[in-house]
């Protein structure tokens, strides 16, 4: 009931951006924008390319529709469009091997009276691509996404904060990703980043991909966890021993920026005061110039960033919509999930007594993960 209370929701969304861009239909493919209207299913076959198998069309009077090929329609059928609520269009494999525009083909020829089609992925036929604007209708989570990513990101935490808890030193950089990977799995999710940097890497690279090194003394695990589209992101750092006054230091003054970050983080603010908030903050903590080194992470959902605050950014910060911030300061990052609403944000990805950093900013505390020592 609630799945089909937030399906109707979404096509409402769709069909008011349909009269307001005076198309006739819209055309999905992305993987992203499937799992969205779907709540939850999956058209990913092949994960290295972004269009799914199949695609959704949604027409101006808001009947939806399912294109695929016969390889495809019965499992999506049974397994991800349970309930009847789309209506299937099939054709051959062969044909769509043929002629790739087919399903662009098929979707005009639903629409009315030669209506204009928009559509996510630039898929040629006329259809125009509109993925830009159409991002903002996933913007706004709904009850049923929000309790799901809660419940996501209360996984992720605790099953990445248990995993990191059994390290041990001498294990390689890949070693520890695939576990990483495996604790995320055994909750029903998939790790679509997993980054990893021991030692002198994490001083080096913002954005570690794991490699055969093995780490001796501090270690630094990412993980962007996806499950029923939806996706958190959670750094976590250890060291074998006891943390060092510098890395302490270090990873305190990120603690404080995102803080901050989490502070500033309301309806209507636009991404680029977010940042000059992150800029001053640094500042404040004796480490300008950090913010040039890495992004600061943006809103999320189900994108790993659907919008990053940067110095140019137009993007505006809604309520219940989800953020995820990674201030990094030379060899530390602190990065959690929040929800953000009218007047606070909601850490969703914390993992049980993992230790942690309290700020203070106004009148409100924030809690972020500090480095564990093992």
């Amino acid at each position: 009931m609630e799945t089909k209370h937030e399906l109707e929701e979404k096509t409402e969304r769709v069909t008011r951006f349909l009269a307001e861009e005076n198309l006739g239909g819209v055309l999905l493919g992305a993987q992203h924008n499937f799992a969205w209207l779907t709540c939850g299913g999956r058209s990913g076959i092949d994960l290295s390319r972004e269009p799914g198998a199949g695609a959704l069309l949604v027409r101006a009077d808001g009947r939806r529709f399912v294109l695929a090929n016969n390889i495809e329609t019965q499992r999506l059928r049974e397994e991800e469009l349970p309930g009847g609520a789309w209506e299937m269009i099939e054709y051959d494999w062969t044909e769509e091997k043929a002629n790739p525009s087919l399903p662009v083909e098929r979707a005009l020829s639903l629409l009315k009276d030669g209506a204009a089609l928009g559509s996510d992925l630039p898929v040629g036929g006329g259809a125009r691509v509109v993925e830009g604007a159409f991002a903002r209708l996933r913007y706004q989570l709904t009850d049923s996404e929000i309790e799901r990513l809660r419940e996501l990101g209360r996984d992720a935490g605790q099953s990445v904060g248990a995993f990191a808890r059994g390290l041990e030193p001498g294990l390689t950089e890949r070693e520890v990703a695939r576990r990483a990977s495996d604790a995320v799995a055994s909750v029903g999710a998939h790790s679509v980043v997993t980054l990893v940097a021991a030692d002198e890497r994490l001083k080096r690279f913002r954005h570690p991909v794991p490699t055969e090194l093995r780490w001796e003394n501090v270690l630094m695990i990412v993980v962007c966890a996806r499950r029923g589209g939806l996706i958190v992101s959670l750094t976590r750092i250890v060291t074998a021993g006891s943390v060092p006054d510098e890395l302490r230091r270090r990873t305190l003054g990120a603690a404080r920026v995102n803080a901050e970050l989490y502070d500033a983080t309301r309806p209507g603010v636009a991404g680029r005061e977010l940042f000059d908030v992150a800029v001053r903050a640094y500042a404040a903590e004796g480490f300008s110039g950090e913010e040039k080194l890495h992004h600061q992470g943006g809103a999320t959902g189900y994108r790993t960033r659907d919008w990053v605050a940067h110095p140019r950014s137009e993007d505006t910060a809604q309520t219940r919509q989800a953020f995820a911030w990674n201030p990094s300061i030379t060899g530390t990052k602190v990065e959690e999930t929040c929800l953000a609403f009218d007047d606070h944000v909601e850490v969703i990805t914390a993992s049980p007594d993992w230790p942690s950093i309290t700020v203070e900013v106004g009148e409100r505390g924030y809690v972020l993960p500090d480095v564990l020592p093992l």
